[in-house]
């Protein structure tokens, strides 16, 4: 057994995940698979806006790897430093000790974390959306403006915390629009002298439309659930400085507001230029068969890998979960063959679609290139969910049977305070 070569996975994301279980899969327990991760858990990050909705449960979407790996040994710690000579990746526990673990082969997958932009005020006065944290902060937040707002007797004071602000209409910040809004319309309804207020939500992006990057036709159903929902979708607008009493827009209007959602996109992980491995828009370079070149014991993927993209010469792979999915397995795969198991291969995708829910019956999607939108969409994106998620199957399911079937509870839970959820940019997860 002392023999056993080791593979050291970065990161337990949808990358690191099933770059995992892949390579204990294909090496039939003749390798020691070893993830670094700072928590127990793998985070659905698609299904997280249903938190902050009170949709799901948080624990739901956070899938214990003790029982998902597979036979990888799990080692709680953030990764904070690489030394390829010595093949040797440096850590700290949660109980900030300090620890090194060697490998054979090394798969990094740390993913990526909130993109802040120089916007004045920002990381004071905005949450970013990445966590189980965050979105349960969320949640609290837009139920406390709700029920200060009925108890003030300014009318001004009650707008501004009636007013909330989404920055980013890429898929998270759609989503958290589109749940959000529904949450804080049923909540205003059983609070008293909420029941004539205008709940305001705007969704803000410089691009031209929502959902760029994707199939024109997505963006397009998700701009009309969300315009007749009541959501003012301002595109080619952002945020030019946020305060304590609101956010100026950059067409110059002032929003007086008490809620600045942050969801403008992700970078990859700081840690990926601290490493001195050559880097690409911030991503480590790799080539197709994604490994780190001249490191032939180091591979990458996911958000943190800059992934060349077959299928459109010149480009690189987008951070999307289904890349970052897709690429963890062929990792995996790749290194197991690298130590003679198995064969491995460039990773070359097939788009098969992309969803997007806009909560209560309303979703868009585009499976195989054929545009849903509505009641079809959903049933398809709760389908694409449950067959994307390693596992709590059952009790999604009878969360969204309950969440139909009952009226949701409106309260705090008091568990996560402002400061606990700073808008960070120094650590995250895959997405």
């Amino acid at each position: 057994m002392a023999d056993k070569k080791r593979i050291v996975v970065v990161g337990a994301g949808f990358a690191g995940l099933h770059a995992a279980k892949t390579a204990v899969r294909q090496t039939r327990g003749l390798a020691e698979v070893v993830v670094v991760n700072p928590t127990d858990y793998f985070l659905y990050l698609p299904l997280l806006p249903e938190v902050s909705a009170g949709i799901l449960e948080p624990r739901r979407i956070t899938v214990p790897l003790i029982r998902t790996l597979g036979g990888a040994r799990l080692v709680l710690g953030d990764v904070d430093g690489l030394d390829t000579d010595e093949r040797r990746v440096y850590f700290e526990n949660p109980e900030g000790d300090r620890g090194s673990i060697r490998y054979d082969r090394l798969i990094f997958a740390p993913g990526s974390v909130n993109k802040l932009l120089p916007v004045p005020g920002v990381a004071d006065h905005a949450h970013g959306f990445r966590s189980i944290a965050e979105a349960l902060y969320l949640r609290d937040h837009i139920v406390r403006q709700l029920e200060l707002a009925s108890t003030t007797s300014d009318p001004q004071e009650r707008e501004a915390r009636c007013t909330f602000v989404v920055v980013g209409a890429g898929y998270t910040g759609t989503e958290v629009a589109a749940a959000c809004q529904l949450f804080s319309e049923s909540a205003a309804k059983h609070l008293p002298n909420l029941s004539r207020q205008k709940i305001r939500w705007l969704l803000l992006d410089l691009a031209p439309n929502v959902l760029p990057g994707l199939d024109p036709r997505l963006g397009t159903a998700a701009d009309e659930t969300l315009r007749k929902r009541g959501v003012e979708v301002r595109m080619k607008t952002s945020v030019a400085e946020a305060t304590a009493d609101g956010v100026k827009l950059t067409d110059g209007e002032f929003v007086p507001t008490r809620t600045l959602a942050w969801c403008v996109g992700v970078r990859p992980d700081p840690l990926i230029e601290s490493t001195g491995l050559p880097t690409q828009a911030g991503r480590l370079t790799v080539d197709a068969w994604l490994n780190v070149p001249d490191h032939p014991d180091v591979y990458a993927a996911g958000d943190s890998a800059a992934v060349p993209d077959l299928t459109r010469p010149g480009e690189i792979t987008p951070m999307t979960a289904q890349h970052a999915q897709r690429q963890g397995v062929q990792a995996g795969k790749n290194v197991a063959a690298s130590l003679g198991f198995g064969v491995g291969a460039q990773y070359k995708h097939h788009d098969l679609g992309f969803v997007v829910d806009l909560s209560g019956a309303k979703a868009a999607a585009n499976p195989l290139g054929i545009p849903l939108s509505g009641f079809p969409a959903k049933v398809v994106t709760r389908g694409y969910h449950l067959l994307a998620m390693p596992g709590n199957h059952p009790r999604v399911v009878a969360d969204w049977i309950l969440d139909a079937a009952f009226r949701r509870q409106v309260s705090q839970i008091g568990t996560v305070r402002g400061w606990a959820v700073p808008l960070d940019t120094s650590t995250g997860a895959e997405h």
